[in-house]
């Protein structure tokens, strides 16, 4: 179960290095650059709920199996593609195969522990390999993208996918039911095709301007999210329980968590872009050169969970968005031949600044639901963020246009830095305003 919550994780960070690679390999342009992120991200985001409803009904072990195997099969489709079409179809396909996996692993991991301690200690190693796979990522894509090639970013999946789900075969005891309650496909497709309207929008917007096109899918997104709203309303089992945002704590940790993503997502789009395209370096040297934003996650997020268990979530929000605002500041700084001194502060700052805030603010949501719905809040949260970084990556890319131009490119990086600080520091302001100082809903 950690190898398969490693995979869906890796794949967040390893792919980022190998973008430059894949637009001069398939001539993706940027906003071919920005789908190969997006399509996985948005099929991710908007199947999350939807995978752990699944598991509920047809028993977690199967829908894991049948995540790892869809996982593996479009791994294998990425790394073989001969188009930009197809790879983006499959990166879809991909998105749908983590969404199935990702919450039953946790799901088995809990019901396989025998008591409360073994469970603790289970759920703790499936967190720290989780969070080991995001600083592992930008070294492992960048070695693989030098030494083989960017198709091996994806084919290298396939193998340690299958050996998981043949070990699970023999060791995961078949799981029943644990509830009849319906899934909400009809929630899980108005979502899906909500935030990939949306999506799309922002990425015509970027290429083309407004226009007809740009114009119709704007109108979609706005048509889709009503008609995701009603049918929410009207559903006795709603993927998304409309009824958890008249808590103004829950609501404003979700929007914080969406906040998060948005900007740390979509400038790393942008710095990615900025360090092979513009400065020249190698994806491993890329990879190396990010690993201050990902290293603190897994040294800081312990720190920054005994701190909100002690105080609550309420300062470590705070700081953590501040100290990040402060770190993505120092982006203005970076011009095309800066040195990695001129880096290293500022995603240092950045990634300390995250690694403070993502535990709390996850503890935020979940101590403001009522205690029976703790999981479909922390699900709500880490979909909210999956959405999130998805719009933050169009938008982002979109704005900063591409990295051929390059003065107009770095102008644009420095407008975003600026921009994601003022929405770290609003973000900051706001969870002061509405976290009570111990947590309590």
């Amino acid at each position: 179960m950690c190898v398969g919550y490693f995979l869906v994780l890796l794949d967040v960070t390893a792919v980022n290095v190998a973008l430059p690679r894949i637009d001069a390999d398939l001539g993706a342009g940027v906003d071919g650059l920005q789908w190969v992120v997006d399509a996985y991200a948005v099929a991710l985001a908007a199947l999350l709920l939807v995978g752990g409803a699944v598991g509920d009904v047809r028993g977690h072990r199967r829908i894991v199996l049948l995540g790892l195997g869809i996982f593996a099969a479009a791994s294998l489709a990425c790394g073989l593609a001969p188009t930009i079409g197809v790879l983006l179809a499959s990166r879809a396909v991909q998105g749908v195969g983590a969404a199935l996996l990702l919450p039953g692993t946790l799901a088995i991991v809990v019901d396989s522990a025998p008591d409360r301690r073994a469970r603790a200690r289970a759920i703790g190693v499936w967190a720290a390999v989780g969070s080991c796979a995001l600083p592992a990522g930008p070294i492992v894509g960048g070695a693989l993208v030098d030494a083989v090639g960017w198709r091996s970013v994806f084919l290298i999946n396939v193998p340690i996918a299958v050996v998981a789900g043949a070990v699970a075969i023999r060791i995961v005891a078949d799981d029943r039911p644990a509830t009849r309650r319906r899934v909400d496909w009809a929630g899980a497709t108005l979502a899906a095709l909500t935030l990939a309207s949306l999506v799309f929008a922002i990425i015509e917007l970027g290429r083309t301007g407004p226009g007809p096109t740009a114009d119709a899918s704007i109108v979609a997104a706005l048509a889709l999210g009503s008609a995701f709203v009603l049918a929410e309303k009207r559903q006795a089992d709603p993927m998304l329980p409309l009824s958890l945002f008249r808590r103004l704590e829950f609501t404003s940790a979700t929007l914080i968590a969406g906040a998060m993503n948005l900007g740390t997502l979509g400038l790393l789009f942008v710095v990615t872009l900025y360090l092979q395209s513009v400065h020249g370096d190698s994806p491993l040297r890329a990879g190396v050169a990010l690993l201050p934003l990902f290293l603190p996650l897994t040294v800081i997020a312990p720190i920054s969970g005994r701190w909100t268990a002690q105080q609550g979530p309420r300062v470590p929000m705070a700081a953590g968005l501040l100290l990040a605002g402060a770190g993505v500041a120092l982006m203005t700084r970076l011009e095309p031949d800066s040195s990695y001194a001129v880096l290293l502060p500022a995603t240092l700052g950045w990634g300390i600044g995250i690694g403070l805030l993502t535990p709390a603010v996850v503890a935020a949501a979940v101590g403001a639901a009522d205690p029976a719905r703790s999981g479909l809040a922390s699900g709500v949260n880490n979909t909210s963020r999956q959405a999130a970084g998805a719009v933050g990556v169009a938008a982002y890319g979109a704005a900063a246009g591409r990295p051929a131009h390059t003065v107009a490119f770095v102008a644009g990086l420095h407008q975003l830095a600026v921009a994601t600080a003022i929405l770290f520091g609003i973000a900051a302001l706001v969870a002061i305003a509405t976290t009570t100082p111990g947590g309590d809903p």
